[in-house]
């Protein structure tokens, strides 16, 4: 069961995780791979508001897509955008990344080998990612300008849209954790966490929303980080 005090607290996480950049015009959009459709179609709408001339889908597959997506995340992503009407020659396909920041090298190699200029990247996530992309983005990636990008709307929107709430409760936990204790791993630059966003994250560790933790931390809360 997942409680009144959990879903406070899951919305402590997801408003934390709202970076609310106004997207503007980039050199590429670089669409970050997941089980969320909805990263594809937000990709395109911003395509179609001229934000980007090219855009780069990234992403392999992981536990929670290999068996929806079993091409790849970026291969499904990219079937989306062609269904919705996107020409195919301005779209590129990183099949290879596992973690956000394979996501990043990884795109970064691939527009650098067919000799693509950038100096701005629109970075397209889940909702509930947007920090951790654009953190990770910003230390792997230093010389180019990110604007971060999402789709509007809710955590209980969101709910609804994926049809598994403990999931979703699950991934904001595992994101938070990686923003704690990703920076002195070197893996992404250090963002600002208040303490009540980290008391909330301890409490949905306490409960046990668990399952997306880094295994050897999974039994606690690391260090806070205010």
């Amino acid at each position: 069961m997942i409680s009144e005090q959990d879903w406070q607290d899951t919305q402590l996480l997801w408003d934390y995780q709202q970076m609310r950049h106004e997207p503007r015009p980039c050199s590429v959009g670089i669409g970050l791979g997941s089980h969320d459709l909805g990263v594809a179609d937000t990709t395109v709408d911003l395509y179609r508001r001229g934000m980007m001339p090219l855009i780069v889908f990234t992403g392999a597959t992981s536990r929670t897509t290999q068996d929806r997506m079993p091409r790849g995340e970026a291969e499904h992503y990219r079937d989306r955008a062609l269904e919705l009407g996107v020409p195919a020659d301005v779209i590129l396909v990183e099949p290879h990344a596992r973690n956000t920041g394979q996501n990043i090298t990884l795109s970064r190699a691939l527009l650098e080998e067919r000799g693509i200029d950038v100096s701005s990247v629109l970075l397209v996530s889940k909702p509930y990612e947007e920090r951790r992309a654009y953190a990770t983005a910003r230390k792997l990636w230093p010389e180019v300008e990110f604007v971060s990008a999402s789709t509007s709307m809710t955590l209980s929107e969101y709910v609804d849209s994926i049809q598994d709430a403990r999931l979703v409760v699950d991934m904001l936990v595992g994101s938070l954790q990686r923003l704690l204790i990703y920076p002195e791993q070197g893996f992404m630059i250090a963002q600002e966490v208040t303490t009540e966003t980290v008391q909330a994250y301890e409490r949905l560790v306490f409960r046990g929303f668990t399952s997306r933790l880094i295994p050897e931390t999974a039994g606690g809360a690391p260090g806070r980080r205010a």
